[in-house]
């Protein structure tokens, strides 16, 4: 029996490691986050409140509970606020991974770490894993400097790239670019899309099953974590619409400049995932397998009410 610590547990990754962990037989589950525990589901499963930032939060829950392997989840994502509130965002994506490594060494427990494509800076995407890093934004920077930190820690570590998250769980805090275009469109609002931007989108659920690999296998080192179809973010959105029946003439094309976003982003990203499908079995959904699974995913919620 693997005891499994998430961090970051009512989030969307961190919902749908709620949901693998708890179908799994051999894995105890320790959900920490900040905040009321919002996963809606019936479980037997450990809730407590942990703040990733406060160091002495960190060495006293991680003491108390003693688990074999954190999934550290928790981290600042929205890339423009990220590029205004530099010292929340240093805190969160730095600062947390070094109090979590530190209670790890003393603890021999080992940490799974979610890092992101845009430590790259889209020159030469699709990247492998020892592509060289450049990032573009202050996120990419701080996720950076934390897979750096992560990789001279004396206890066992992991870090998983990923690309786009998407899905849905009750109560989320944040939408996410599938969600915010279909919704757009449901109403008949017009949306702005760029058309000179490629990522791999990833399905929560594939992300989270790839984590489980990782823990389950004890497998250490770097792990691309993303979808397998690779496409620009207009063609993403026009999927989507498609998927549901959705008017697509609501879509306009535009180009990344004409958006003055506080942060830069890369051009053109996506992983080779060569390694993780050989070395952990990651089997990842096809984007419109993905779209198929939220949808039923919605579908049930409304019989629900």
């Amino acid at each position: 029996m693997k005891r499994i610590l998430v961090t970051g547990s009512n989030g969307l990754l961190g919902q749908k490691l709620t949901d693998a962990i708890l179908k799994n037989p051999e894995m105890e589950l320790i959900a920490t986050s900040i905040g009321a525990d919002r996963y809606p589901g019936e479980g037997d499963y450990t809730y407590s409140e942990l703040d990733v930032c406060n160091a002495e939060n960190v060495k006293q829950v991680l003491h108390q509970f003693r688990p074999d392997v954190i999934i550290h989840t928790a981290a600042m994502t929205n890339v423009d606020i990220c590029e205004i509130e530099k010292e929340k965002c240093w805190t969160l994506n730095v600062e947390a991974v070094k109090n979590l490594i530190h209670e790890c060494e003393l603890l021999d427990i080992h940490l799974i770490h979610i890092s992101t494509d845009f430590i790259f800076d889209g020159e030469n995407g699709p990247y492998t894993e020892d592509a060289e890093p450049h990032p573009l934004s202050y996120y990419g920077l701080t996720k950076l400097e934390g897979e750096k930190i992560l990789q001279t820690a004396k206890c066992p570590w992991t870090i998983l790239r990923t690309i786009i998250v998407y899905g849905i769980v009750n109560d989320m805090s944040r939408s996410n670019i599938v969600l915010w275009a279909k919704g757009a469109l449901e109403k008949g609002d017009p949306i702005n899309v760029v058309n000179d931007q490629w990522r791999m989108p990833t399905l929560a659920e594939d992300l989270a099953d790839c984590c489980l690999l990782a823990a389950k296998s004890g497998a250490t080192g770097i792990y691309n974590a993303s979808g397998k179809d690779m496409m620009s973010i207009i063609e993403l959105v026009e999927q989507v619409a498609e998927y549901w029946n959705l008017n697509k003439n609501l879509i306009n094309e535009i180009s990344s400049d004409s958006l003055n976003q506080a942060a830069k982003r890369p051009a053109r990203t996506g992983f080779v995932l060569n390694k993780t499908i050989d070395e952990l079995g990651y089997r990842p959904h096809s984007f419109k397998e993905g779209l198929a699974i939220v949808d039923k995913q919605l579908q049930s919620r409304i019989n629900k009410k």
